[in-house]
């Protein structure tokens, strides 16, 4: 790895920010408080105390950006072009309810005002074909309707089928100096709706995206900056500033892929990703791999593009707790964040979080915040939890334990959602726990759930920054052919295919990365004829086969002799980045010495409980529960009647015990 340029791997999160350097084979991390009102900011201080003068790096980011400006409302006044007769279209959406026994169903309001909804003339068919031209005259007149519009979104109907329309109204508009974004580029497949909302949320988001991105770009000093995806590989600043929607879970997808990575070290292949960081908790399925899903949705937006299927539930280590109006314990989903976080970061807080609370409980040694390099205020706690546990008729001890179980009930819902809802028996999968919080919840969830194995990578504080670091750069092209019979044959499909693998190629050759490095898969979306939805199969000489096996699998039956159509096609070309290796630490057989004792509150009393370095641990060392293990980025709580063991590359592997 000599003469390689140092990889600085960026995860912005809601409360701090992480970053993982790798510099020839040495990997160190770090963490900063993030900076909510201008996230920039936390990332270029951080780099300014990592990188050294004149020192060549590469920056990869995961940005938060485009997903806080969806949650927030608070991206661009955007202007919507789509056919005249279908401007509610994106507000219609599709019959689905998401609250289906409600008696006065809420919606999240559109993106876009109707007063910002320009219908024009002009129809292109499912076929390609025109049925009726643009109006010319219309057409000059559009920039005029844009107006002081900060962004446009372009959606015609049928538009992958033909994107002559599309083009014509974004030359139309292109001039301006506001970004334009055409359905037809981003997402050239059927269904209108989702492919219409894919632009709009692209288009909200674009310009605040484009402001952040090229700040780093200019500010950060790096030689090159590429973005994580959400659909869990790398690629260009410039295509992210060009697709931002690609970035809504840009840094939960590098965790979960990091999370896999570190399951396969120890021989594990089946997991249950547990990512609780600051702010909420990510949850993901991993049967072998990342589980991809095209339905996903963000405050109220269809997105149809590829991305890590993760569940989000609003419990972090800032989760605010309060009494509700029926006078029942409630934990978030509103959270302290990093202004003014928790009471015990001394910074303003001043309502009781999860973290205030497993500071309290002993759970988190105060001394110990950051391996040392800060000290939290315990006593702070004292008041407001005194007020809080007043409120519910309880001891500050025991509140502060209702609020650690409520947490990990939020939590245990998601979990069961991703695994027992969807066919999976938790008994044969691993929990990878990692995010500042989740070591401390890993084992009660655990035993919750009925899962086996819980695995603390190391440094599992930073875990989404190192999945950033390790991720591929990726190229995903798609197309929608809704061909069947002769024209769905794979010969038929190979122009297709053709074309989606060059513009995909092409896109990875501009970072730099081309031949044997860049490896191609390719797949058909398809479905038996009149199904309204689709399953995704290798595209191999037997993908016939493989999609009557999958529908098999999936839905319990197949129809060997119905029509299969071909509906969509998908090209995934990749390039592995450098990946830093993980070495084994040394082994010891003795039975590791606690550095001393720290008091922890459980089964009703307080307790002298033993206290270990994680540094000062070695392969094959074993401890038996109550124990709290600490380290820079997190804390490892091991309850009563459960065991630790470390792996040989310094992996904590929790089990029940006997």
């Amino acid at each position: 790895m000599t003469g390689e340029p140092t990889i600085v791997a960026v995860d912005t999160g809601g409360t701090f920010t992480d970053f993982v350097v790798l510099r020839g084979e040495a990997v160190a991390v770090h963490k900063r408080a993030s900076t909510p009102a201008n996230p920039a900011e936390a990332v270029l201080e951080g780099l300014r105390e990592l990188i050294e003068p004149g020192e060549e790096f590469v920056l990869a980011h995961g940005s938060t950006v485009a997903t806080n400006a969806l949650l927030e409302r608070r991206g661009a006044r955007t202007i919507w072009i789509t056919n005249r007769g279908f401007e509610d279209l994106i507000e219609i959406g599709r019959q689905t309810r998401p609250q289906l026994y409600a008696l006065v169903s809420e919606r999240a309001a559109p993106l876009v005002a109707p007063e910002d909804r320009i219908g024009i003339a002009g129809r292109i068919l499912h076929d390609g074909s025109e049925e009726s031209p643009l109006d010319r005259e219309e057409l000059s007149r559009l920039a005029e309707r844009v107006g002081d519009a900060e962004s446009v979104a372009v959606g015609l109907l049928h538009s992958y089928a033909n994107t002559a329309h599309e083009e014509s109204v974004a030359d139309a508009v292109g001039h301006l100096e506001v970004p334009v974004t055409c359905s037809s580029r981003l997402l050239p497949e059927y269904r209108e709706y989702e492919r219409f909302s894919t632009a709009l949320v692209n288009a909200y988001v674009a310009p605040l995206v484009h402001r952040y991105l090229d700040t780093l770009d200019r500010e950060s000093g790096a030689a090159r900056v590429r973005i994580m995806a959400s659909g869990g590989g790398a690629f260009s600043v410039e295509r992210a500033a060009r697709e931002p929607v690609h970035t809504i879970l840009s840094g939960p997808a590098g965790g979960v892929v990091a999370a896999l990575e570190a399951a396969r070290r120890c021989g594990f292949e089946r997991v249950l990703s547990f990512d609780m960081g600051g702010t909420s908790t990510d949850v993901s399925l991993c049967p072998g791999h990342p589980l991809h899903t095209k339905e996903y949705q963000i405050s109220g937006s269809a997105v149809a593009i590829p991305v890590i299927d993760i569940h989000t539930v609003g419990a972090g280590g800032g989760s605010i707790a309060s009494r509700d109006p029926g006078g029942a314990l409630k934990v978030g989903p509103e959270s302290a964040g990093a202004v003014p976080g928790p009471i015990c970061y001394g910074r303003g807080g001043r309502e009781v979080t999860v973290t205030d609370a497993h500071v309290w409980l002993g759970r988190i040694p105060a001394e110990l915040f950051l391996g040392g390099e800060q000290t939290l205020d315990r006593a702070a706690i004292e008041v407001p939890l005194a007020e809080l546990a007043a409120s519910l008729g309880g001891a500050p001890e025991s509140t502060a334990q209702g609020v650690l179980e409520v947490a990990n009930t939020r939590m245990e819902g998601a979990l069961r959602l991703i695994s027992v809802e969807r066919g999976h028996d938790p008994a044969d999968l691993v929990l990878v726990a990692f995010g500042g919080a989740a070591p401390l919840h890993a084992a009660e969830l655990a035993g919750r759930l009925g899962v086996p194995c819980i695995l603390v990578p190391p440094d599992p504080g930073t875990l989404s920054a190192r999945g950033i670091l390790v991720a591929d750069v990726r190229k995903d092209a798609s197309r929608s052919v809704l061909c069947r019979g002769p024209d769905a044959e794979l010969a038929a499909l190979e122009p297709v295919f053709a074309e989606l693998e060059e513009t995909a190629r092409a896109e990875l050759a501009a970072e730099g990365f081309e031949g044997d490095v860049v490896s191609v898969d390719r797949a058909i979306d398809a479905r038996y004829g009149g199904q309204s939805y689709e399953l995704s199969v290798p595209a191999g000489p037997d993908w016939l086969s493989a999609f009557h096996d999958a529908h098999l699998g999936r839905f319990g039956f197949k129809l060997e002799e119905a029509v299969v159509e071909a509906v969509t096609l998908r090209v995934n070309a990749r390039a592995r980045v450098i990946h830093p290796r993980s070495p084994q630490i040394e082994s010891a057989t003795a039975v590791p010495s606690a550095a001393r004792s720290t008091r922890a509150y459980l089964e009703g009393d307080w307790h002298d409980v033993p206290l270990y370095a994680r540094r000062s641990l070695r392969a094959g060392q074993q401890l038996a529960g109550p124990a709290v293990i600490a380290e820079y980025s997190a804390t490892t709580w091991v309850p009563a009647d459960w065991q630790a063991e470390v792996a040989p590359y310094g992996d904590l592997l929790l089990a029940a015990g006997p």
